[in-house]
């Protein structure tokens, strides 16, 4: 934006110099051809009164006196008299000169070289003297050239001066909008307080202060929002705590343990649910984790429930780490919505197999089972069907998407989940 006002102000200010600028600088010529031409007439004016004045035997000294100086600031000065002959500079008799003689009147014509000036002197009888002086065009044209060089530098200094000018402007207008921009992808990155200074026009201030009273408002609905969840969350230990207590009552001792153990797991999901309602973004840049051990640690997990439903399993992974972009919470919770899809919506007994590889730069997640795959729904915005709310794969999808990864699903003879992500620096 600054650089297309500088330059609308830049291209107005040249229009507006050279509509003057032009005619000044035909002006200035036909100002220095005037003024010499005038000089030259009043001093033929004034050299043929004083011819007038002598007797035909003076003239001789007229002749002298020309023949020796016939030049006068440069000007060819000459008298051509009634019998054609000439005195001072040298003439060549031609039509200019009789047409001149004939208007009878002071007359200028337009010669290569410059322009010459013809004053009558009438003698009586017909006869009729000429002072001509012949006006070069260096004389026509003196200081028109550093006359119309300082009109061009006048004009370049009224452009520069509107630049600057401009500039100075367009600062005060495009620094507030900057600011606001900068404002804009502080927010976009997570910092729901960014706040920026109101400054620049009346308009701008205004969107500066629309600005910040938006990004309070986002501020306080988000942080209603998280303890909302987070309070809905807390409410959930009731009723653990009473079929912890009704486990108790339980008389088949190791039944009663696999109850606590299933009802520790989801008091520690209800707490993890709690601190993910309360965190104010998901962690990003610079947090990276170990995609091997969340995979393992995730895939042993559930694999002791799927030994329990008689499923097959198996798990593949790379020796030493891989690390990615995220945080383990983050890539544990997609990975457990993923063989969590697998047990709760695959017939018992039908196996799953989880591997991690790499591949040229990045590190792929797969995940397969037997089942009867995805439905349209699952490849189109990630509902899974079978009475399934389709957060599992959002979740997926979402924490694919912050590390910078893909997802891809497939649905041939039974499912297949492949997440490609690029490997940490």
């Amino acid at each position: 934006m600054r650089r297309r006002l500088v330059l609308v102000s830049a291209a107005i200010t040249s229009m507006v110099a050279l509509a003057f600028l032009i005619p000044l600088t035909g002006l200035v010529g036909q100002l220095a051809h005037d003024r010499a031409m005038n000089n030259a007439e009043r001093d033929a004016q004034f050299f043929a009164s004083a011819v007038a004045l002598l007797v035909p035997d003076e003239r001789g000294q007229v002749s002298r006196l020309l023949s020796s100086e016939p030049s006068f600031d440069g000007r060819l000065t000459s008298v051509v008299f009634f019998d054609d002959s000439v005195a001072g500079a040298p003439v060549q008799i031609d039509s200019i000169v009789e047409s001149a003689r004939a208007k009878q009147a002071t007359t200028r014509f337009e010669m290569d070289g410059g322009e010459a000036l013809f004053v009558p002197i009438s003698e009586g009888g017909g006869r009729t003297t000429l002072v001509r002086i012949f006006v070069p065009e260096a004389l026509l044209t003196e200081n028109v050239a550093s006359a119309r060089l300082i009109l061009g530098l006048l004009g370049v200094t009224l452009v520069g001066i509107a630049v600057l000018v401009s500039d100075r402007l367009a600062r005060s207008i495009t620094a507030p909008v900057r600011e606001l921009a900068d404002g804009a992808h502080r927010m976009a990155e997570g910092d729901l307080n960014a706040q920026v200074e109101v400054s620049g026009p009346r308009e701008v201030q205004e969107v500066g202060r629309a600005f910040n009273r938006l990004s309070g408002r986002i501020g306080g609905l988000l942080v209603v929002e998280r303890e909302a969840v987070a309070d809905l969350s807390h409410r959930l230990r009731t009723p653990l705590t009473a079929v912890r207590l009704d486990i108790d009552a339980v008389e088949d001792g190791a039944v009663a343990e696999r109850l606590r153990e299933d009802v520790d797991e989801l008091e520690r999901t209800v707490d993890y649910v709690i601190r993910e309602a309360r965190r104010p973004m998901r962690q990003g840049g610079g947090v990276i984790s170990d995609l091997v051990a969340v995979v393992t640690d995730r895939t042993q997990f559930w694999g002791a429930l799927a030994d329990e439903q008689q499923r097959r399993w198996s798990l593949t992974v790379p020796d030493g780490p891989r690390m990615v972009a995220g945080a383990a919470v983050d890539f544990g919770a997609a990975v457990d919505a993923l063989l969590a899809n697998v047990l709760a919506h695959t017939p018992a007994g039908v196996g799953f197999d989880v591997a991690v590889s790499d591949e040229s730069g990045l590190v792929r997640l797969t995940i397969s089972d037997q089942g009867e795959g995805f439905g349209e729904e699952a490849l189109e915005r990630g509902w899974s069907g079978s009475d399934s709310t389709g957060l599992g794969l959002d979740i997926v999808r979402r924490t694919v998407a912050d590390a910078g990864g893909d997802l891809s699903i497939r649905s041939d003879a039974g499912s297949v989940v492949i997440v490609e992500l690029p490997l940490a620096d």
